[in-house]
């Protein structure tokens, strides 16, 4: 299970073409095993999010990315952060993760949850639906998925999908762990006690002991042991050797995306920054609030090298 994930969330990089992007991609994941990550994760989307960029900036489709990573690294996992639910069919889903498992000699992982960016969905010709009908369906493809992952041939007749004697063969090398990701304490933490291994959050820092307590709350009811299952928490963060480097990394990206003055003040307010001692510090705090670990993008700097790595070193011997 992750408790300590490097996320690949942008991919758009000074000066490097089509040509070049795998090549840098595939630096930074080798990097993350280096420096101590244990899982390496790029977001399921088709578009660049509204919070790092627009949406026509570079974004590359998740799990071909991820079968390409298998080749240039040896150890870590290997997931989605996290795999939108609605743009396959869940059954399919089941094979593409089974068959990223057998390129990667068993480090696949599956993370989930129940899709949100509406442009795509538009744009893509995806259906998207009201909240209530995206956790709808993700709930009957976890029904599917899950089953499939485990050997078994599923059937199911249900509002939204329907399978019948569903196989997966080859079987996965091994059990593929699920991470769910977000932070609704009705339904997406509800999912995770009933059928995840992992619980990444997605929200403020100040809200963290409240999601933790809902979690407790859910697997009481699901009749689960809560220390089954590993919760991380999703941080930007920008490290660098020295302070100043580190906020002049940061400072030149949130220009990029035209942001001043308060605006400025506030995004780099949401991005954990500094040197190691200080982003050390910074993230010791948020495990002190009952985290198991964290994941982590570094999308102002990772196309610097050594970057990734020097983050990596730093939080790995936090949670050592």
């Amino acid at each position: 299970m992750t408790r300590l994930g490097y996320q690949i969330p942008s991919f758009t990089y000074p000066g490097v073409g089509p040509d070049r992007l795998f090549d840098e991609v595939a630096r930074q994941a080798r990097e993350a095993e280096a420096g101590g990550f244990d899982t390496v994760m790029v977001m399921d989307h088709f578009y660049q999010l509204p919070m790092i960029g627009t949406p026509d900036m570079n974004m590359l489709e998740c799990y071909t990315l991820l079968a390409g990573l298998a080749r240039e690294t040896s150890n870590v996992r290997l997931s989605s952060l996290v795999t939108g639910n609605t743009y396959r069919n869940p059954a399919v889903l089941a094979k593409i993760v089974t068959t990223l498992d057998i390129v990667s000699g068993g480090r696949a992982q599956l993370g989930i949850g129940a899709g949100w960016f509406e442009l795509e969905h538009s744009s893509f010709g995806i259906e998207f639906g009201t909240f209530t009908d995206r956790f709808e369906k993700l709930e009957e493809a976890l029904q599917i998925i899950l089953p499939m992952l485990n050997g078994e041939r599923p059937s199911l007749d249900g509002k939204w999908y329907s399978v019948h004697d569903a196989m997966n063969e080859p079987p996965p090398v091994g059990r593929i762990p699920v991470m769910i990701g977000g932070g609704g304490e009705r339904k997406t933490l509800r999912f995770v006690a009933k059928y995840a291994d992992d619980s990444n959050l997605i929200c403020p820092v100040t809200d963290v002991p409240r999601k933790l307590a809902v979690i407790d709350e859910h697997c009481g009811a699901e009749h689960r042991d809560r220390s089954t299952i590993t919760v991380t928490r999703q941080q930007s963060v920008c490290i660098a050797p020295t302070h100043e480097t580190a906020r002049s990394e940061l400072d030149a990206m949130l220009a990029a995306r035209g942001l001043s003055g308060a605006d400025l003040e506030m995004a780099r307010g949401n991005v954990v920054h500094g040197d190691p001692d200080e982003v050390a510090a910074q993230m010791a705090a948020q495990l002190d609030l009952g985290l198991d670990g964290f994941t982590v993008n570094a999308v102002a700097n990772c196309h610097i090298p050594g970057r990734v790595q020097l983050l990596g070193e730093t939080l790995a011997a936090l949670i050592a």
